[in-house]
C-alpha cells in the first residue's frame, strides 16, 4: 500500500513539473499579422513581388520559401547597418517574428482558426499613398522591345491645371514594373523653354546630358526640376499637410524613363498621382545630391572605392537618404561633418540593385547651414558578383546598367517662405 502511495505520488510530481506544451503557430493567429506588418506592401495584387501573401490559401504554397527568405534575411529587404541611423521604414523584423514563421513551416504551415485572423489591412487599390487628387499620365504606352539597350525615354505632359497647387505626396507607377530601371519626373514651370522643341505625348530617346546641362524650373538649391521618381523597391513617402511642393499652373511633367529589356517584349504607359494640400504647407522640400562621374573601375577588382562630397548651403532637417549604383554597387556610407567639426555617420548600408531603397530617418535631422556630407560607395567588379555583367572590362560613368553610376540624393525640410506662399 505504501509503494503506491509513494509511486502514485511520483507521477503526481512529474505531472506537476513536466514542462508544458508548446502551442502550435498558426497562420491566422501568429502568421498573418507579421505578413501585414512586414511583407504585404509589396506582397499584393499589382504590386512588383511575384506573388500576393494577404491570406492563408495564397501563402500556403509558399511556405517554405518564407522560410529560407526569412532566414538568409533576404526578405523583407532592408540592407541598412542598425548600428548607424534609425528609419521610419525599417523592413527588417525581429528574430521573433523569424523563429515564428520558421516554427510554423516546420509544423507543416497550419492555418489555425480563421477567428484569430486579424482585421485586414486596408489597401489603396493601384497607389500607396492614398487615393490621388490628379493623375497625369503618359498619353501612348511605349514599346519594349525583348533585347538591346534603350535609350532614355522623355516624354512632355501637361498638368492642364488652371490654378497653383501645393503637393503633399507624388506617387510614380509605371505601367510594367519588369523592364522599368527607374522613371525621374521633372517640373516645367510655364514659361521655362527646356524641351521646348519637343511636342508633348511623344516619346524621343536623349541623355542625362540634356537634364544636367540644361535650366530647370525650381529652387536654386534642387537638382533642378526635379520632383519625384521610381525605382525597384522604392517607399513613397508619405503625405504630410505640413510639408509640400508648389506645382504652379499651367506647368508641364517631363518623364524620364530607363527601360532594361529582359527577353520578353511589352508595353509600359506611366503615370503619376499627385495628392493636394487645401491650405499653404509649413515647410518644403529641397534635394541635396553628391555625385561622382569620373570614376573607372578596374577590371576584376571586389572592393573599389569611389567617393563624392557635397555642402548644405541652408539650414534644414534632413528627411531621408537615397543611394544609387547599378549591377556593380555593392555598398554604401553617408557621414555628415558639421560646422563646429563633429562627424556622424548616418548611414552603412550594403547595396542591392533589385532594391533600390530611400531610407527615411524616423525624426528629422537638424543640419545648420555649411555642414558637408561625405559619400563612399564600394563596387565589386569580379567574378564572384553574379550580376556582373562583364568582370574582364573597365567600368565608368554611363546610363546603361552594364555601366555605371555613383550618385545620391538627401532630402530636407525648409520653411516655406511667406513670399512662396503668396499665392494661395
Amino acid at each position: 500500500m505504501m509503494r503506491l502511495c509513494i509511486a502514485s505520488l511520483a507521477l503526481s510530481a512529474m505531472a506537476v513539473f513536466a514542462p508544458a506544451e508548446t502551442p502550435t503557430v498558426t497562420f491566422h493567429k501568429d502568421v498573418q499579422p507579421i505578413l501585414q506588418n512586414h511583407c504585404q506592401e509589396c506582397h499584393r495584387p499589382g504590386e512588383v513581388a511575384p506573388m500576393s501573401l494577404l491570406n492563408y490559401e495564397q501563402a500556403r504554397p509558399w511556405a517554405k520559401s518564407i522560410r529560407q527568405a526569412v532566414l538568409t534575411k533576404k526578405m523583407p529587404p532592408w540592407f541598412a547597418d542598425p548600428h548607424f541611423g534609425k528609419f521610419a521604414n525599417d523592413r527588417s523584423i525581429t528574430q521573433a517574428d523569424i523563429d515564428t514563421l520558421v516554427a510554423w513551416v516546420d509544423a507543416g504551415a497550419p492555418e489555425g482558426n480563421p477567428k484569430d485572423a486579424p482585421a485586414p489591412r486596408t489597401w489603396v487599390d493601384g497607389w500607396t499613398a492614398g487615393k490621388p487628387d490628379l493623375i497625369v499620365e503618359a498619353p501612348e504606352a511605349f514599346n519594349v522591345p525583348a533585347k538591346g539597350d534603350v535609350p532614355y525615354q522623355w516624354v512632355v505632359v501637361p498638368t492642364n491645371l488652371k490654378e497653383d497647387k501645393w503637393v503633399t505626396s507624388a506617387e510614380v507607377r509605371p505601367g510594367d514594373r519588369s523592364v522599368i530601371h527607374h522613371i525621374v519626373v521633372s517640373i516645367r514651370e510655364p514659361g521655362n523653354q527646356w524641351m521646348a522643341d519637343k511636342k508633348p505625348g511623344e516619346y524621343f530617346g536623349g541623355t542625362l546630358a540634356i537634364e544636367r546641362g540644361s535650366k530647370l524650373a525650381g529652387s536654386p538649391e534642387t537638382m533642378g526640376g526635379y520632383f519625384a521618381q521610381y525605382e525597384p523597391g522604392s517607399v513613397v513617402t508619405p503625405a504630410d499637410p505640413h510639408v509640400a511642393t508648389l506645382l504652379k499652373a499651367g506647368s508641364d511633367i517631363v518623364f524620364q524613363i530607363h527601360y532594361t529589356p529582359n527577353g520578353k517584349a511589352t508595353t509600359d504607359r506611366t503615370r503619376i498621382g499627385f495628392i493636394f494640400s487645401d491650405r499653404p504647407p509649413d515647410m518644403k522640400y529641397i534635394n541635396v545630391t553628391a555625385i561622382n562621374p569620373t570614376f573607372v573601375i578596374p577590371p576584376g577588382a571586389d572592393n573599389y572605392k569611389i567617393e563624392a562630397s557635397t555642402t548644405v548651403n541652408f539650414d534644414g532637417d534632413l528627411v531621408s537618404i537615397y543611394p544609387h549604383a547599378h549591377l556593380r554597387g555593392k555598398a554604401y556610407e553617408f557621414r555628415a561633418v558639421y560646422p563646429t567639426g563633429e562627424e556622424e555617420t548616418l548611414l552603412k548600408c550594403s547595396y542591392n540593385f533589385n532594391w533600390q531603397l530611400t531610407y527615411f530617418l524616423d525624426k528629422p535631422k537638424r543640419m545648420p547651414k555649411g555642414t558637408k556630407i561625405f559619400v563612399t560607395a564600394w563596387y565589386d567588379n569580379s567574378a564572384n558578383n553574379l550580376f556582373n555583367p562583364d568582370p574582364t572590362k573597365a567600368v565608368r560613368w554611363g546610363e546603361q546598367s552594364a555601366e555605371e553610376m555613383m550618385i545620391s540624393t538627401a532630402v530636407f525640410k525648409v520653411p516655406n517662405k511667406p513670399t512662396e506662399r503668396a499665392s494661395q
